[in-house]
């Protein structure tokens, strides 16, 4: 077995702001693994915000080379395992690594990554599409450059509600609003009246990571619900979460891959909570990963590679109706 990456920079249509960051061009590691003639492809996005640069990532990967290649690991859920202590630091490339592994695996089964898990895509959420912050023409003509039914809006800007308010005269789509860690408790109870009043479905992250007596409140006053996301990195997070939101929204990069990311789908359901998994702008790789899960979830954000302005990739094809597979098995995307 080989175990090989290599870096893309992945071009975005706009620039993509939120409340901490705004990014033009965003760098993605793409992982192979190959055996007997079968390549498994994964992925996972730099993010300056957790920490994770292409340096760490590639050297994370080194450090575990060895262990890959042998082969002795049956499955992306061993690999996994075995792999842990490697990646306590870094599990975006812990993420890269077993989205390949579970390519290359159901590859080998002869099974779609969907079908290995007994999964129906009839059953998929239709994606939201995002609409970064930018000034309130420009989010306007990026809703008419892209028809869609479902908007997430990113926040965190001093004139949030009369963004909303804006955006909303030139569409009846579904709204759903992220703060990423933006506002406090008194903003998000007291925006969240309106915002219902506006068409918003849910409110993502309002407040920051930290703030659980804050988030308390939101839970109890809110007057729509609230989806856990900074708060919400790895497995442990699930419970903690449990009481202060009313579900989570898993990103399989910052969880360490589909492995983990699955266990936390199941412990949120097991606790009642609704589902949500998103995307790091990813290319077509990481996007048709998501889908192949999407089954599980309530909801779903895999819209990044319709942000990019060139895709180094094919996979999933996404509408507003439904998610067409690529042929072939495993996740079934590929290089350009």
């Amino acid at each position: 077995m080989k175990l090989s990456y290599f870096v893309e920079d992945l071009p975005l249509k706009h620039t993509f702001t939120i409340a901490h960051q705004s990014r033009d061009i965003q760098d993605t590691l793409i992982v192979k693994l190959e055996d007997d003639g079968i390549v498994g492809l994964g992925e996972s996005t730099t993010n300056p915000f957790y920490g994770m640069t292409v340096e760490n990532m590639s050297a994370s990967l080194d450090k575990i080379r060895d262990l890959v290649e042998t082969g002795e690991w049956d499955t992306p859920e061993h690999l996994w395992e075995l792999g842990r202590n490697n990646f306590i630091e870094n599990p975006f490339a812990q993420c890269a690594l077993d989205m390949a592994a579970w390519d290359l695996f159901t590859k080998k089964k002869g099974k779609k990554l969907y079908e290995y898990l007994d999964l129906n895509p009839i059953n998929i959420p239709t994606t939201n599409f995002t609409i970064g912050i930018d000034t309130v023409p420009k989010m306007v003509a990026k809703m008419k450059e892209v028809h869609w039914p479902i908007y997430k809006i990113k926040l965190g800007t001093s004139d949030d509600l009369a963004i909303v308010r804006e955006l909303r005269k030139h569409t009846d789509a579904v709204f759903r609003i992220d703060a990423n860690c933006a506002w406090t408790a008194e903003q998000a109870i007291e925006y969240s009246k309106e915002l219902q009043k506006l068409g918003v479905e849910f409110m993502e992250q309002p407040l920051g990571k930290d703030d659980l007596e804050g988030m308390k409140e939101v839970f109890i006053h809110s007057k729509l619900p609230v989806i856990a996301d900074e708060s919400c990195i790895v497995e442990s997070d699930v419970k903690k979460c449990h009481g202060l939101f009313h579900g989570i929204n898993v990103k399989l990069v910052k969880a360490g891959g589909i492995t983990p990311g699955l266990r936390m789908i199941h412990e949120a359901k097991s606790l009642g909570m609704k589902t949500m998994v998103g995307c790091m702008t990813e290319s077509s790789i990481g996007i048709t990963a998501i889908a192949h899960i999407a089954p599980l979830l309530d909801y779903v954000d895999m819209d990044g590679a319709m942000l990019l302005a060139k895709d180094p990739a094919r996979g999933v094809i996404i509408t507003p109706e439904k998610a067409t597979f690529p042929e072939g098995n495993g996740i079934g995307a590929s290089l350009v």
